[in-house]
């Protein structure tokens, strides 16, 4: 996920569809949005889904692609939880803890 996630591209990708939302985008609204050309959108498109960061559906002619929050949010928790321990200046800063930074 962390892979997936370090490109620019991928990034700004996730970032559209969590605002999407359950109505998520297909893939030629995804390249115009972040500035790819179909084939490139595609490549990337293809990344995030096998990283479990986002899911693809059939719709007719379409496919429509969503962000994956329950896999995203395990991804947070990992981070805030495991990775960091709970550390209390790092939840504070993201609202979790007694001061903000």
């Amino acid at each position: 996920m962390f892979g997936a996630l370090s490109q620019g591209t991928r990034l700004h990708i996730v970032r559209y569809l969590i605002e999407r939302g359950q109505d998520g985008a297909s893939a030629g609204d995804i390249g115009t949005r972040v500035g790819a050309a179909s084939s490139r959108a595609s490549f990337h498109l293809s990344a995030l889904e096998k990283a479990g960061l986002i899911a693809s559906e059939r719709q007719s002619r379409s496919i429509i692609y969503r962000a994956n929050l329950a896999n995203l949010g395990g991804l947070v928790s990992f981070l805030l939880n495991d990775c960091c321990q709970g550390h209390p200046d790092i939840l504070a800063c993201c609202g979790q803890g007694p001061k903000a930074c």
